[in-house]
């Protein structure tokens, strides 16, 4: 949870064709400084190069702020939580100059704004869209924990993941196209379909799960008090263990065979990929700090947001680390709170920042190259 209030002054680094280490903060002497009204815009050189690699460029840069854009409905078209001026203020005291948030669809090109859902006294957001995008995972809250709901976005009905056999969801993420799994309140871990059924996962009865994600045939998790990851194999019920210690993140790949783990060792965070076994290990990032990590649905960019100590001066920003030239590139500087979505096509990723009073998106719109 993002729980302290922080002054962010934005700094967009945009890296044009300029690759460093996945673990590396250092910056290219040469740059060029474009100031914008409210935002400033700084560009490395891509001296160095070397040829026949390849490349990724900026084209532009969108902000918008006071909005939460969480994912994508095709190239054109953002899921969008924003305040509703239409709506009667909050009535909790501590939420009183605030509006509800209700769940949009916004068109990039129109700037045009589609209801989708909104409700009286409570904040909707962290929507993330099923796989074949008919259905809309997302939460509802005011000052207590979130409660998760399925929006079915052809009839616009939905229902909450709550109540008997589970007593409610303290996670919920898309496993597939008509199933979504979590941990439960009740303990252990539990899946709901996209038509309302709710039950318990059989095999996992472990009482309090932190991490529950499911791959394939195979569900990963470790709980509050055993940070080791350990992985469920649905067919066979036999559960092992990764070897991996004090994990805080589980991120799948788009084809089910990759994992992303994310480490905290003491003051140091890292960030590993490997197989679905936990074999074939490569650290592709290190940091005080790591998150907002999304893979493009090509599989070809992960995103990923990384705060570190440079010589006693904090360095954070958001980067892309390529697998085909197994590089990082830094795309935005001061970035830290921040979660990530990729557009289908992968030409464009969207960063959403909390600072602490109020969410701010921006889309960095992203062209591939192989240089010469």
């Amino acid at each position: 949870m993002m729980k302290k209030t922080k002054m962010i002054i934005m700094g967009l680094a945009i890296a044009l064709l300029a690759f460093t280490t996945a673990c590396s903060s250092e910056e290219d002497a040469d740059r060029v400084i474009i100031k914008e009204p409210g935002e400033t815009i700084t560009v490395i050189d891509d001296a160095g190069k070397e040829a026949g690699e390849p490349g990724v460029s900026v084209e532009k840069i969108e902000r918008y702020d006071n909005v939460e854009i969480s994912d994508w409905l095709d190239e054109e078209t953002v899921i969008v939580s924003k305040e509703n001026t239409s709506l009667d203020k909050m009535k909790l005291e501590e939420l009183s100059d605030s509006y509800p948030k209700s769940l949009y669809v916004y068109n990039l090109n129109t700037k045009q704004y589609e209801l989708l859902k909104e409700q009286d006294n409570v904040f909707l957001g962290g929507a993330a869209l099923s796989p074949d995008k008919k259905h809309l995972l997302y939460h509802e809250f005011d000052l207590g924990d979130p409660v998760y709901h399925v929006l079915n976005l052809d009839t616009l009905d939905s229902f909450g993941i709550i109540g008997n056999p589970i007593g409610g969801a303290v996670s919920a993420k898309w496993a597939d196209k008509e199933t979504i799994i979590g941990a439960a309140y009740s303990g252990g871990a539990y899946t709901a379909s996209t038509t309302g059924n709710i039950a318990p996962l059989a095999g996992l009865n472990e009482e309090a799960l932190f991490i529950v994600e499911r791959m394939k045939d195979k569900v990963y998790y470790n709980t509050n008090s055993n940070e080791s990851l350990m992985v469920l194999n649905l067919a066979t019920k036999e559960k092992t263990s990764l070897n991996f210690d004090h994990v805080y993140g589980v991120v799948p790949s788009p084809d089910g065979n990759q994992l992303l783990v994310l480490q905290s060792n003491g003051s140091k965070n890292v960030m590993i990929l490997c197989d679905a076994n936990g074999g074939n290990q490569k650290t592709i990032a290190e940091g005080t700090e790591l998150g907002g990590v999304s893979w493009s649905l090509d599989q070809r960019m992960i995103a990923y947001s990384q705060k570190a100590d440079v010589n006693g001066i904090s360095v954070k920003g958001l980067y892309l680390y390529d697998m085909l030239s197994g590089k990082s590139t830094q795309l935005a500087v001061d970035v830290e709170n921040a979660a990530t979505s990729w557009s289908p096509s992968g030409k464009a990723l969207v960063y959403t920042e909390w600072n602490g009073s109020q969410y701010n998106s921006s889309i960095v719109h992203l062209k591939y190259s192989l240089q010469k």
